[in-house]
């Protein structure tokens, strides 16, 4: 199951960085108040129009071992529990645990 999840993770993560160039013009233009009402709103509807998973924040960071979402250091790319197991086992290089 962790690795259906990864896979799926990586592909929003490319869907979002090849729809990232039309992305950005359209939110950029919805935020400024200066241009008129009508050119916000014709860029307001074609958002939506975008695939849904090409928005970066659909993205998680994910760990490579379980798939775990949660508390997952960005360095490492394994969550503090995992980190946990390794250090204690002396699996990580350069890390080990505070407590005896």
């Amino acid at each position: 199951m962790s690795k259906k999840r990864n896979i799926r993770d990586h592909k929003r993560r490319l869907l979002a960085a090849k729809y990232e160039l039309r992305r950005k013009p359209h939110k950029a233009s919805c935020k400024d108040p200066n241009p008129p009402s009508d050119m916000r709103d014709k860029h307001r509807y074609k958002l939506p129009k975008l695939p849904r998973n090409s928005s970066f924040a659909r993205a998680r960071n994910r760990c490579i071992f379980t798939g775990r979402s949660r508390s997952v250091y960005k360095l490492f790319r394994i969550p503090r529990i995992v980190s946990r197991g390794l250090a204690s086992r002396g699996s990580l290089m350069g890390i080990k645990k505070s407590s005896r």
